[in-house]
């Protein structure tokens, strides 16, 4: 269920000034540590530098959570360090550096983010809808679209540099401190935020601890509410100035209706975040441009009045890129294994998050460009001229057609997309393999 102003678990008159003293004991209350221990093992994900995985947290705190607990509400408690890992960055431009926590870490984080959660969520922005519960980046794309259909032909796209990893504790922590009265519960949240960055593993992998000044890292359960609270003020100055704007997580649009317009917002707001919460705009990534010439959350826009909404190419680029990698570990595989095992899971959930785009000529490109590919496997697979005359008989093709086709000499690629591969192996082929077509799924989202 979506919170709302009206939905303060702590009461309409919000939660007493005894009750802020005391969220450490509501943080180790036996039903919150029940709901935390669900979220973290349904959430599964890589052990910390201790190794310790998921499912041996239970029987971890069988023994240790007395302990533990103690050492929680006497202000004792020390976060072990985060295990650095880093990913490559969307588009392959660069790398994201992630932190990942202990699994007890996590545990704890999860509890802790349970409790501080209702005392902001009432209050954030409608126009916030990144990691809130009830709220998602389908909303957000949703509400972009209708700012353009208003008339908003122009974006701000705000782009923050390395936002997770420039976040200053002490403006951080002022803020949470403003609703959070529990010195023990600030100590750990700090504790947290400082807590060492191992890098190449860290123990039983190797590594040295990099002490973190600066910055919230990604991973940790806590992480997108803090990201939450101290981008919050930006979300409340842009209400005073009247913008129409969506925010999801540190990814920032805001429509206007000129491109001076969006000039003069862009300074404006750039000064804000960078001289009243300490952060960094990207110059070079952030642009003042028409919607269908950017992205948001994956999506793009068509030219016109309706702004019908697309995967945007880069969306589309990094699924091929998937595809490719996942389909050149199956090569010498059997076809329907390689669909049933890599690529269903993938297209499935690719399909499912861009089932509101409107423009459907992108489906059925790469529905095309897919069975293309899978073709081409099939055609290396079959390596000599007799497999490929036999096969494309048994699936077919007349014995001179087969032979003719079997022995032009061209690539993989091209065969692949020839007129005796399309006949051999269509749609329907490929369909009884198991293969999803993200037309036909699209089609069943409406």
């Amino acid at each position: 269920m979506a919170f709302n102003r009206r939905a303060n678990p702590y009461g309409r008159r919000g939660i007493t000034m005894s009750a802020m003293q005391e969220l450490m004991e509501r943080v180790v209350e036996r039903e919150n540590l029940k709901r935390a221990y669900a979220r973290v093992v349904s959430n599964g994900g890589s052990p910390g530098v201790d190794a310790m995985p998921v499912e041996a947290l239970k029987e971890f705190l069988g023994k240790e959570w007395p302990r533990l607990k103690k050492e929680l509400l006497e202000d004792r408690y020390e976060p072990q360090p985060v295990r650095g890992v880093e990913i490559p960055k969307p588009g392959g431009k660069g790398m994201r550096q992630l932190g990942i926590p202990t699994v007890l870490d996590r545990f704890i984080q999860q509890a802790l983010h349970q409790v501080l959660s209702p005392l902001w969520e009432p209050d954030f922005s409608e126009h916030s809808y990144g990691f809130r519960e009830g709220r998602s980046a389908h909303q957000a794309v949703l509400a972009a679209q209708k700012y353009i259909q208003e008339g908003r032909t122009f974006v701000v796209d705000l782009d923050l540099e390395k936002f997770f990893d420039r976040v200053q504790h002490d403006v951080l922590m002022a803020k949470v401190a403003r609703k959070v009265g529990d010195k023990r519960v600030l100590r750990l949240i700090r504790r947290y935020l400082q807590a060492g960055l191992m890098k190449d593993g860290g123990p039983p992998y190797g590594g040295l601890v990099e002490a973190r000044r600066e910055g919230t890292p990604q991973g940790g359960p806590i992480s997108p509410l803090l990201s939450n609270i101290l981008l919050d003020e930006f979300d409340r100055e842009l209400e005073k100035r009247g913008h129409a704007f969506c925010r999801y997580a540190d990814d920032s649009n805001i429509y206007v209706r000129s491109k001076a317009a969006g000039e003069r917002v862009m300074a404006s707001v750039t000064r804000f975040l960078e001289e009243r919460l300490k952060l960094r705009v990207n110059r070079e990534k952030s642009a003042v441009d028409r919607p269908w010439k950017r992205k948001f959350l994956g999506y793009s826009f068509a030219p016109g009045k309706e702004a019908r909404l697309k995967a945007a190419p880069e969306s589309v680029a990094r699924l091929k890129e998937k595809i490719r990698e996942r389909m050149r570990r199956g090569r010498g595989q059997n076809v329907a294994r390689v669909i049933e095992e890599s690529l269903t899971p993938l297209l499935r959930g690719w399909v499912n998050y861009f089932r509101l785009a409107e423009v459907k000529n992108t489906f059925e490109e790469l529905d095309g460009w897919i069975r293309r590919k899978l073709r081409a496997i099939l055609w290396r697979q079959w390596k000599r001229v007799f497999t490929r005359v036999k096969n494309l008989m048994r699936l077919g093709l007349e014995k001179v057609r087969a032979l003719k086709s079997a022995m032009n000499g061209r690539g993989p690629w091209w065969n692949a997309g020839a007129s005796h591969m399309n006949t051999a192996l269509p749609k329907k082929y490929f369909d009884k393999l198991g293969l999803l077509s993200l037309v036909d799924q699209r089609l069943k989202y409406g």
